[in-house]
């Protein structure tokens, strides 16, 4: 994945709203019992009730602005599993101690889903995205000089929380463009490009700058703090602003398609990045592959997702998300059998693309779906619980499976991810319908 992260509340800078719609949108954004003044708990970069956005050209700025984020996200995820066996060696560790780096990165989005609503109420949305890319920077600084493990192991916790907050922010803004479907599939398709891409091209800290200055230009409408009432002190702003990201989190945590969508992408992130990270230990270990040709295997699970996401995004959204994904599912299941089953080099490397290629579609597929059940004044909140409960699975079973490989062996890989995919097509059944479809 990753695991497996927007203007999240601004319209675009040409837009000005009426006077009736500026009363609806003040309305419509308050959590919690009626306010006296409607703006005193809402943060400015909240949603408006109204339409898609219209694609202008800033926007389609933006638009890239969010792919180019994702596509370095991918490279930072897709470059731990081809390393994965080289950081056993470098360090001295056993497989359980890479369980370390796992832990460290869903740390990284559970520190973003804990702050995230807090954070609203005082950075609009530009300073946020710029903090995102700040954070990746720094993490990406901490290792080219081989840090101690310990340093290691925490330049992916700085990575994760950057990668967290610019995801879950970018996810909430395409959401609400027009052909909203389309530009998920996008974005997705370069965090998958990147994951491609990781195991043949160094992330370089240029590269890092690059994603700040586009970001910094991009959202530059909205790279700013929020500005507190003349007439208020700073600590009533903090109480009253932090009162108002409590309320935004309890009114999120009571809706149960948080929850089932939750678990929908809890097992996703799971397989996927449990996939990625084991596949090629699973390899050499078990199937006496060379490491160094083996190493570029998790290439195809990502080359065929980056195409999943590019070729099935149309097809998926025309002829209903529920059905299609459940016969991806069907299909992806048939291939894991043959993965375990034939006992090939080339097979394995074979099937894991035509796997990333019908898994493609599913995080876009997820969100696109989040986006029409939650409500919009919590989508920003609720997205990003989405998230970090996706890394924990993005987490938890590539730990686990580390665990569990230390004592039994890496062969363990390939029931896990059994049960993972069935786990997939269960929580998917589960997720609540949506009753109309607004594109």
């Amino acid at each position: 994945m990753g695991t497996d992260s927007i203007e999240v509340a601004r319209a675009p800078q040409d837009y000005i709203p009426s006077e009736s719609t500026r009363d609806i949108e003040l309305n419509t954004l308050h959590v919690g019992p009626p306010l006296e003044d409607p703006t005193s708990e809402a943060p400015e970069n909240a949603f408006s009730a109204e339409g898609p956005i219209p694609l202008t050209r800033g926007i389609k700025i933006k638009l890239l602005s969010a792919g180019f984020s994702f596509f370095f996200a991918g490279t930072n995820d897709g470059s731990l599993g081809p390393l994965v066996p080289y950081t056993i060696i470098t360090y001295n560790i056993s497989t359980t101690f890479v369980a370390v780096i796992y832990a460290a990165s869903f740390a990284g989005w559970f520190t973003c889903a804990i702050t995230n609503s807090h954070l609203l109420r005082y950075l609009d949305t530009g300073a946020i995205l710029v903090l995102g890319a700040g954070l990746q920077l720094l993490a990406h600084a901490l290792r080219p000089w081989g840090p101690p493990f310990p340093l290691f192991a925490v330049s992916f916790f700085i990575a994760s929380l950057g990668i967290a907050f610019q995801d879950s922010h970018s996810n909430t803004f395409v959401s609400t463009v027009k052909g909203a479907h389309r530009w998920l599939g996008f974005i997705h398709a370069m965090y998958a490009l990147g994951l491609l891409i990781s195991p043949f091209v160094a992330t370089t800290v240029a590269s890092r700058i690059a994603n700040i200055i586009f970001v910094a230009v991009a959202f530059r409408d909205s790279l700013r703090a929020l500005p507190q009432r003349a007439e208020e002190s700073a600590d009533l702003v903090g109480i009253r602003r932090n009162k108002a990201a409590m309320s935004s989190i309890i009114e999120t945590c009571k809706l149960p398609g948080i929850w089932l969508l939750s678990m929908f992408f809890f097992f996703y992130l799971g397989v996927g990045i449990t996939a990625g990270g084991w596949v090629v230990e699973y390899l050499v270990t078990i199937r006496n592959a060379p490491l160094p040709s083996t190493g570029y295997v998790p290439a195809g699970l990502y080359g065929g997702m980056f195409l999943g996401r590019l070729l099935l995004a149309e097809p998926t959204h025309r002829w209903g998300e529920r059905r299609m994904l459940m016969l991806y599912i069907v299909i992806v299941f048939a291939l894991q059998l043959v993965f375990w089953l034939v006992p090939d080099i080339i097979a394995s490397a074979v099937v894991l693309s035509f796997m990333g290629f019908f898994f493609g579609p599913f995080f876009a597929t997820g969100v696109s779906i989040g986006s029409k059940i939650f409500p919009k004044k919590i989508q920003p909140t609720a997205l990003g619980l989405v998230f970090v409960l996706a890394q924990a699975g993005g987490s938890l079973f590539p730990s686990l499976t580390g665990l569990i490989a230390g004592r039994v062996g890496v062969q363990v890989l390939q029931p896990i991810l059994i049960g993972l995919i069935v786990a997939i097509g269960i929580s998917w059944i589960l997720v609540p319908k949506v009753p109309d479809r607004s594109e």
